[in-house]
């Protein structure tokens, strides 16, 4: 029976793998590409596609069913890994990596200007279209079923929030704590994986992972200009939990150094200046570990982000935590500006379904459903396999979502904190500076950089290169560019945004 089923394409790891193998019956003693080749074969044999509701990591795959003569591409809930598909001469491709559809012989590399529009409203790759015409994102919690003639993508899982009133925030951590801990002791189990860093920034949610886990040491980046350099508080953080940590320090002229390989490697545009930093970041702990920790997930889920408290009007859409230009700004930058197409199409969807929830559970279903996708895990995927390195989330897990998703908006901010039941959970294994310390972010000095005439000769070159030209009103960049140069540093996002897209045109067309 096993002969019928075939794993065709594989990029995760499983975190519960002990748990599966003792369900499944799967003989101990087997390398780990072998465990959970043979872990998905036999969840799909006893569960099919609902195999999904067993399976806990971050992972996408395609399996293939020989009896039922058909393929399934399946991606994780709220999709750590990347997967994108296209039908081309009647055929499915598939792949975690863009790139490797669009490079195929059979597909013909065409711009998706619609994407362009979207990309500079927002910053990032939002929703199920890609960059490429005919080239499709395949959503978290996502499945395809292709039978050789048609491809149905199937939704397997939505994230809803419920409230529940009836706890208290002090119950909440306890709850956290436990599912914390399950989660924990399952990354320390493999024993084929004995050595294991993590990244730490000012933040609870990194420190929290670090005090909690099988970490060895602590990794963090670090800038000379003051206001931006949260390595001094990692540095804190990590003397506090008497863990060695590596600082390194990114100067301007390595991260602009850097930007092209990035977004080359990245697949497509991202606005998000931090994908740079992370990238150097993995470079540097690549040197001295293969699997690094990292805190993604936190904040989407428990509410980390000021705008999760900002009140909406009713009559306005929830555009995601993060968009850098209005619609105003997007037309007068770009020359075929469609009017059809609309900053909230993408968000549509999911908007519609969360009407009647509560203000906070609508902005986290939005943001987990889309933003964190399209942006955090995009980064954090690409960044870190294309450097090498395994990176683990346990903070993403499914089951701490279902707490999460639990949570009332009072117990997620209280005493002027965001992520509050989160804060008390960490607080159990951090001093209450950290636990409770105030949200850095992770935050780069581009907006100081992109304005100094000793860095910024490519970024100017670019904005007024003959692509440029293909896209956008000159006078429009020019006059975007001048008063970003002049003082007016918030448009240092707008620029970046604009850049990014010139600079990943040129290197795939």
């Amino acid at each position: 029976m096993e002969n019928t089923v075939q794993i065709k394409y594989y990029s995760g790891y499983i975190r519960n793998f002990k748990a599966l193998c003792d369900e499944l019956g799967i003989a101990p003693g087997l390398s780990r590409e072998e465990r959970e080749s043979a872990i998905l074969i036999s969840a799909y044999q006893k569960w099919g596609v609902g195999m999904t509701e067993h399976i806990y990591g971050a992972y996408a795959f395609a399996l293939y069913d020989e009896a039922l003569q058909k393929l399934y591409v399946i991606r994780d809930y709220v999709g750590q890994k990347q997967m994108f598909y296209a039908i081309v001469g009647g055929e499915l491709l598939y792949s975690g990596d863009i790139d490797e559809i669009v490079s195929d012989p059979r597909y013909t590399k065409r711009l998706n200007k619609r994407m362009l529009q979207h990309y500079l409203f927002y910053g990032y790759p939002i929703g199920s279209q890609t960059f490429y015409d005919g080239v499709y994102k395949l959503l978290p919690g996502h499945y395809i079923e292709w039978d050789g003639k048609s491809a149905e993508a199937v939704r397997y899982f939505r994230p809803e929030f419920t409230p529940d009133h009836g706890k208290t925030a002090d119950e909440w951590a306890e709850e956290i704590k436990k599912v914390v801990t399950e989660i924990l002791s399952e990354e320390r189990s493999d024993s084929e994986l004995p050595y294991k860093e993590s990244f730490l920034s000012g933040g609870v949610d990194s420190s929290y992972l670090l005090a909690a886990g099988d970490a060895q040491a602590a990794n963090t980046v670090g800038y000379v200009e003051s206001g931006f350099d949260e390595s001094a508080l990692a540095r804190h953080t990590a003397e506090i939990l008497d863990k060695p940590i590596n600082i390194k320090m990114i100067s301007p002229e390595e991260y602009f150094e850097r930007i092209p390989e990035v977004i080359d490697k990245l697949g497509q545009p991202l606005g998000d200046a931090s994908a740079v930093a992370f990238s150097i970041g993995c470079k540097a702990v690549r040197d001295h570990a293969r699997v690094v920790y990292s805190g993604e997930g936190i904040d989407e889920f428990f509410g980390g982000y000021n705008a999760h408290k900002r009140h909406i009007p009713s009559d306005w859409v929830y555009l995601t935590c993060s968009h850098i230009m209005s619609e105003d700004v997007v037309k007068s930058l770009m020359l075929d500006f469609d009017e059809g197409l609309h900053a909230a199409d993408p968000i549509a969807d999911v908007w519609s379904e969360v009407q009647g929830c509560d203000e906070l559970s609508q902005k986290l279903t939005v943001d987990v459903s889309l933003w964190l996708e399209g942006d955090i895990y995009l980064n954090t995927d690409r960044t870190s396999t294309t450097c090498g390195i395994e990176l683990h989330t346990p903070f993403s897990d499914r089951r701490l979502f279902d707490v999460a998703s639990r949570i009332p908006a009072e117990c997620k901010f209280a005493e002027e904190q965001n992520k509050y039941a989160f804060r008390k959970a960490a607080s159990s294994v951090l001093p209450d500076e950290v636990a409770f310390r105030k949200k850095v972010g992770f935050p780069v000095p581009v907006r100081k950089w992109l304005a100094d005439s000793r860095y910024n000769k490519q970024v100017e070159e670019t904005l007024f290169g003959d692509s440029s030209k293909l896209f956008f009103d000159q006078s429009a960049i020019e006059d975007m560019w001048t008063r970003f140069i002049g003082g007016e540093d918030l448009l240092w996002n707008r620029v970046y945004a604009v850049y990014v897209f010139l600079l990943w045109y040129d290197l795939k067309f």
